[in-house]
């Protein structure tokens, strides 16, 4: 790439063949306003916020999709420029309802946060809503299209991010408006609740569907035992929803804020992820051994699985019949944690702290409920969770830390990773390595599967074996990957798929706002966590030896198979039409 210098403000700064003026201004730490601009996303140039005045053009130029040039002269905030922005977010606010003390967003609308910034105190024209009604049919995700600006993230990211194609834009002029196909609500619609749609929307168009007040509630009732589990993206990223920078740990801080709230028993997913490591990597096994459908594919992300039962079925054969973390959490917080602590299965309740919206449609699933009541209850995001504790008015960065509970608090490194892309990948390739071969692996950061590229492919030689793996994050990375399996032209033993970008730690349920380099940041803190545990192999640890000898038997045994596996149902491409 031909570097070269531009002018911008009065500065030279460096530029290069194929930037727009907007990455230039950016690289040289100038801001320009943007709203329909995404840095995971390509240029549109929709809103036209980010309009910059350029030498020898008659028009004000949009900076996110300008290419530079040599030579060329840019001012980002002349006169003309800052009338021309503040008429453009005017526009914007004219029809946008007024409610924003009690919207989702407050404080975290980038239409609201622009608005500030342009100093603009007045709307002088001004529209009433259509008074679209809000659709919430859905389990994860709930839209209100009065509050859409049209800057089509949401359609880029289910399109391009994603393969799902679930929204359209419909409609012409100020008729316009972003929906499923054929009017369809949300929760009949082609969507696989993945909740990335929502951290790219702006505003509050599209948010979770929250159960903050069913689980006050149950902390409220004194007949009800509730019991928690946090998810391993969840720790390091919390602290940024609650004025934190991105990638601090808070693990510590995490649990003293759910007893703060008056959970009964803090427990940790990781503990799951570490048991779920023992089912599945000895699935893995016995399917190398004794046959069975390959390549496997890993079950621990809900927006993927339902993705595949949509667009894949024929490859359902395939899927580790495992349960998620979470299920398999859920399933044995009623029975085996029941069991022990002497509590009635009847009268608790397992709410799970999830990086992820699927995670709220996947506890709903009817085949969830192998412990003869639904396995998990209700399902917080990340940010709910913050709402909850600022809502408690709980200091989180002042709280003291503290472990989680017992029997299910206990994990290992090797679960801490499944929050990042490659994770469940390399925790299983540890475990499965050593049952393998009866050899100890000395090195257990096993690189090849890590990073952000969107399709990664490693061979890892297992004793006799060399094990051919590949690594997907991102629905459209995955349907790349989908088919070459279905072409043949691939041969991988084990696959691991996450439907959001960056694996979990970038799910749909994060704080705001997400980009490439916050995602990086969560990632590595991930890593720390792993290095810093004690143990870092699932099978090494003793809360999960124990539960095999005093509950489960061995890995794949029929009580394990009853509880902690399911299977997978084939679903129509389009959406259902509702009368």
């Amino acid at each position: 790439m031909s570097e070269f210098t531009i002018t911008i403000n009065n500065r030279e700064v460096p530029a290069g063949e194929g930037m727009t003026v907007l990455q230039a201004a950016q690289q040289a730490g100038i801001r320009i306003p943007t709203l329909c601009y995404h840095p995971d996303l390509p240029p549109l140039g929709a809103c036209r916020v980010c309009l910059v005045e350029i030498e020898g053009e008659r028009a004000l130029q949009p900076s996110c999709s300008f290419p530079v040039r040599p030579g060329m002269v840019v001012q980002t905030h002349s006169p003309k420029v800052r009338k021309a922005r503040r008429t453009v977010v005017e526009l914007l606010l004219s029809d946008h309802p007024s409610d924003c003390t009690v919207c989702a967003r407050n404080g975290s609308c980038e239409l609201q946060a622009l608005a500030e910034e342009l100093g603009i105190r007045e709307v002088r024209v001004r529209v009433e809503p259509r008074g679209l009604p809000v659709d919430d049919s859905s389990l994860a995700v709930v839209r209100d299209p009065d509050k859409c600006i049209l800057c089509r993230r949401c359609l880029q990211t289910c399109e391009q991010i994603q393969a799902v194609a679930g929204l359209r834009l419909k409609g012409r002029g100020y008729d316009s408006i972003v929906g499923a196909p054929f009017d369809t609500p949300l929760g009949h619609a082609l969507c696989v609740n993945c909740g990335q749609c929502i951290n790219r929307c702006p505003t509050g168009a599209l948010v979770e569907k929250t159960q903050i007040p069913e689980v006050w509630a149950a902390l409220e009732d004194p007949q009800i035992f509730t019991v928690v589990q946090t998810a391993p993206a969840v720790r390091v990223a919390l602290g940024e929803a609650l004025g934190m920078p991105p990638g601090e740990i808070v693990t510590g801080k995490m649990t003293s804020a759910l007893r703060a709230l008056g959970f009964d028993r803090v427990f940790d997913t990781d503990f799951t992820a570490d048991l779920t490591i023992m089912e599945e990597g000895h699935e893995l096994i016995h399917r190398l051994q004794h046959g069975g459908p390959l390549p496997m594919l890993t079950s621990c992300s809900p927006g993927w699985i339902k993705f595949l039962e949509h667009f894949c079925p024929q490859l359902i054969p395939n899927v580790s019949t495992c349960k998620s973390p979470q299920q398999m959490f859920g399933a044995l917080a009623k029975t085996y944690f029941a069991e022990v602590a002497g509590v009635d299965p009847a009268k608790m309740r397992v709410v799970s702290i999830m990086p992820c919206t699927a995670k709220k449609f996947e506890a709903a699933r009817p085949e969830m409920c192998a412990s003869g009541f639904r396995d998990v209850d209700y399902v917080l995001t990340t940010r709910e969770l913050a709402q909850m504790i600022k809502e408690m008015g709980i200091d989180f960065a002042n709280l003291p830390d503290s472990d989680y509970d017992d029997p299910l608090g206990e994990s290992t490194g090797a679960a801490v990773i499944f929050g990042a892309t490659g994770g469940v990948m390399e925790a299983a390739l540890r475990t499965a390595y050593e049952v393998i071969t009866g050899e100890r692996l000395e090195n257990v950061d096993i690189t090849p599967v890590r990073g952000m590229e969107g399709i990664k492919e490693a061979t890892v030689k297992i004793g006799d074996l060399e094990l051919k793996a590949a690594v997907a994050h991102g629905l459209a990375n995955a349907a790349q990957l989908l088919d070459k399996i279905v072409a043949g032209a691939a041969d991988y033993h084990f696959v691991e798929i996450m439907a959001c970008p960056g694996g979990c730690l970038g799910g749909g349920g994060q704080p705001l706002p997400t980009s490439p380099e916050i995602r990086l940041q969560r990632a590595e803190a991930i890593y720390q966590a792993d290095r810093e545990l004690p143990i870092r192999r699932s099978h090494e640890n003793p809360s999960i030896q124990e539960l095999y000898a005093r509950f489960l038997g061995e890995p794949l045994s029929e009580r394990a198979h009853h509880l902690l596996h399911t299977e997978y149902t084939p679903r129509t491409k389009q959406a259902v039409q509702v009368e």
